[in-house]
């Protein structure tokens, strides 16, 4: 092969980089991943919203904000994973990026619930 057939290789229509698939395996790891949290979450919710004594003050509510928003995050990465374009590296490496901003706002959120069910923040 030459230089100028690996070069044409490399590149796919009108000079754009080619697109590089995945790993087989790593798209069905991401989607795992990523219900798995959402079960968590769900549950998570469920009890804080519906379950928990006490009386809800700012940070109690804070920390349910925070899940639900965390929930609604979730569900754009696994959406976004389950596309036939996600298979691109490039795109997955999005969809990343929103499942890790999911776990660190339910992290957030699991922080605040703590510290609100302590009664350390009251605001």
């Amino acid at each position: 092969m030459t230089e100028e057939s690996k070069k044409e290789d490399s590149k796919g229509i009108a000079g754009a980089p080619a697109r590089v698939p995945l790993p087989i395996g790593y798209r069905q790891g991401i989607i795992t991943a990523i219900t798995v949290l959402l079960g968590f979450s769900l549950v998570f919710l469920r009890f804080w919203g519906f379950e928990a004594p006490g009386k809800w003050n700012v940070s109690a509510a804070v920390a349910a904000a925070l899940a639900a928003l965390a929930v609604v995050v979730q569900m754009v990465a696994l959406w976004r994973s389950l596309q036939i374009k996600d298979d691109d590296e490039s795109e997955y490496k999005k969809t990343l990026r929103w499942f890790l901003s999911s776990a660190i706002l339910l992290m957030v959120s699991l922080v605040f619930s703590y510290l609100s069910f302590l009664h350390i923040v009251k605001w």
